[in-house]
């Protein structure tokens, strides 16, 4: 039997060149901003970085662990999975720096009418300008906890436990304290951040900005008007999630156009390409030449 990918058409390059791309841009009515781990990557913040790797996580690196997506998913025990969790989620999600590729992407944004869907859990888009009300989150957010099995479907702001699980953090053992292993307030049994890897996963609070997103493009179909679509840095790794909703978005809408900006996979359906660009530039200097171009 034939794996159902398949049966799929073949991806094509978009019709659209760069400077189409800046001109669609310029032209938009309304904007859509599809994000996939891509983006973060060209914020800096890379879960393939080996040397970063192994700067922050010398005993995990020492026990064979070379990158964080090694990590995703790996069933560590609870002391060296909140001391992992704790460093990384500083690093990736705590800090109020202001990131310039993202503030470079608001910038572009300007006064459009537009909204964001991302992979992401790091919260770069609110934490760079961006309104939560128009960024839907659909994989979770690190910032957030949750009971695993789950006996709620509550979920608590994570920063009290990651800050005990970093000041109990043994750097030599990469583990925390035995004290520092959150529990769930309601039931006293084990907790795992509120991001998506498995059935237990809790989306109930994201729902709002999901039925704004629908209103979204339902005004933008009966409306009319040029809207752009932006997608950056959504791969295959989860397509399901950005990649393949955002195609299905720019078939939906009629007038729209799409700019797939990926280095590795720009290709595009068949169906779509006269009205789509697909940019292999890296996505910071992509989202910085379109922001000073309009």
């Amino acid at each position: 039997m034939s794996h159902p990918h398949q049966q799929l058409p073949p991806l094509v390059g978009g019709h659209g060149t760069i400077q189409d791309a800046f001109d669609w841009v310029d032209a938009a009515d309304r904007v859509l901003i599809g994000a996939g781990a891509g983006l973060s990557a060209a914020a800096g913040y890379d879960y393939g970085d080996t040397e970063r790797f192994k700067e922050l996580f010398p005993a995990l690196h020492r026990a064979g662990f070379h990158a964080r997506y090694e990590l995703v998913g790996y069933p560590l025990p609870p002391r060296h999975q909140w001391g992992f969790w704790a460093v990384h989620v500083n690093d990736i999600r705590l800090g109020d720096q202001p990131d310039s590729v993202y503030q470079d992407l608001r910038n572009l944004v300007g006064d459009r009418d537009h909204f964001v869907m991302s992979s992401n859990v790091d919260a770069l888009f609110t934490r760079n300008g961006f309104d939560a009300a128009r960024v839907y989150t659909p994989q979770g957010d690190y910032a957030l906890y949750q009971c695993l099995t789950p006996c709620t479907r509550q979920v608590w702001d994570a920063r009290g436990i990651l800050r005990h699980a970093l000041d109990d953090y043994d750097p030599r053992t990469g583990a925390t304290s035995e004290k520092a292993v959150p529990v769930c307030p309601n039931c006293g049994g084990a907790v795992t951040l509120n991001v998506f890897a498995g059935s237990w996963y809790i989306n109930d609070h994201f729902q709002p900005q999901l039925h704004a997103l629908n209103d979204w493009l339902h005004n933008a179909a009966h409306e009319g008007g040029n809207t752009v679509v932006i997608e950056i840095g959504a791969g295959f790794n989860t397509p399901g999630v950005i990649r393949w909703p955002i195609e299905r978005i720019t078939t939906h809408l009629h007038e729209s156009r799409l700019i797939r900006v990926n280095t590795n996979h720009p290709g595009v359906p068949p169906a779509i390409a006269p009205r789509a660009a697909s940019i292999t530039s890296n996505a910071m200097d992509f989202v910085r030449r379109t922001s000073a171009w309009g």
